[in-house]
């Protein structure tokens, strides 16, 4: 993960927000803020306030950035600890400003634009119009302002009219002098597009391993590698069903192996039927029939040498998480983060 961000600082250049929602992509909240605490991060950046607790019990102190709209009930605490929230409206800056007030203090935040995500954040008409009124809160520090890219590794042409509107946008509001902290970019829009204004990017995916866009794979080192073992070992006869369903039927004697892993943890039931494959002593073999909760039937009829207890790779080094992703026929984010907690995470420094 220190070369992904290496990679990453290397690309854009600028400071960088470490994104940590959702358990770290899957990979384990408090172990990856603890292991990149002292990288000289501007933000780790959490979906909401349980993660930011779970960042701070850690004893983590780099600066906690929520990504998104807060409730009203958890602003004061926001306040005491001084985390930074974004600010999508006039009544979220006004709560903020009132309990900051109380405790006499000022609260950094960042104002959040859409662009065109549609998910959060000032409309860029009205921001224009109601910047003096955010000014005149003045226990509050708008140190930053920032946006999001719907659509950088699909569609190009859209994503630079949202850097421009967003440069746009922070000239009409004062300029670059007027902001600390500007950033638009996740890991697609840090390393396909020039970042112009932004002096901040919050690269997520990148980080743990995977690039949005193919060209720049090699560039990265597998971070989470899945794996199970080996823990049946038969032969089944020709016509023989394998899996609920009975959606597979030996042709011929079958030496099938069972391995300890199922979508119970998180490996797509969406990639049976699919040819998706699985890695053992160097080499690939196919899934068989459906995927279940616990387990996993697989061919090793051309393998005499798989046996109960082999290491088994779901995905890793040797078969990409995006491979895995694409049979199920959904994203590698969901992949990573439906890792379920009864998997065991192991951590090597």
């Amino acid at each position: 993960m220190r070369q992904n961000l290496a990679t990453a600082r290397e690309a854009f250049g600028g400071a960088l927000m470490v994104v940590v929602k959702a358990g770290a992509y899957g990979h384990g909240l408090e172990e990856i803020a603890k292991a990149l605490a002292t990288e000289q991060l501007a933000f780790f950046g959490v979906a909401n306030v349980g993660e930011a607790r779970r960042i701070a019990g850690a004893g983590v102190s780099t600066p906690i950035y929520l990504l998104g709209a807060t409730w009203a009930e958890e602003r004061e605490e926001i306040v005491a600890r001084n985390w930074v929230p974004c600010i999508s409206s006039m009544a979220e800056a006004e709560h903020f400003n009132r309990l900051a007030a109380a405790k006499g203090k000022c609260l950094k935040v960042h104002l959040a634009v859409d662009t065109g995500m549609g998910r959060g954040g000032f409309l860029a008409e009205h921001l224009k119009v109601q910047i003096g009124e955010l000014d005149g809160l003045k226990n509050l520090e708008i140190e930053g302002i920032g946006s999001h890219l719907p659509s950088a590794d699909e569609d190009e042409d859209f994503t630079q009219g949202q850097f421009r509107d967003f440069r746009a946008l922070v000239d009409v509001l004062g300029g670059t002098e007027r902001f600390k902290w500007r950033h638009l970019s996740n890991s697609a829009g840090l390393l396909g597009y020039e970042q112009g204004i932004c002096n901040l990017s919050r690269p997520g995916l990148m980080l743990y391993g995977v690039s949005p866009f193919p060209g720049f794979q090699e560039r990265l080192a597998t971070v989470m590698t899945l794996k199970s073992r080996v823990t049946l070992v038969r032969t089944l006869p020709a016509g023989h069903g394998i899996s609920y369903g009975r959606q597979f039927v030996t042709e011929r004697p079958t030496r099938v192996a069972t391995i300890g892993i199922g979508y119970g943890d998180g490996y797509p039931r969406h990639v049976s039927g699919k040819g998706g494959e699985v890695w053992i002593r160097n080499r690939r073999f196919p899934i068989l029939g459906r995927i279940t909760m616990d387990q996993i039937m697989i061919d090793v009829t051309a393998a005499d040498e798989i046996q109960e207890g082999d290491e088994v790779e779901m995905f890793g080094p040797h078969l990409p998480v995006a491979e895995v992703a694409e049979k199920a026929e959904t994203i590698v984010w969901e992949i990573f983060t439906g890792i379920t907690p009864r998997v065991l995470r192991c951590y090597k420094a």
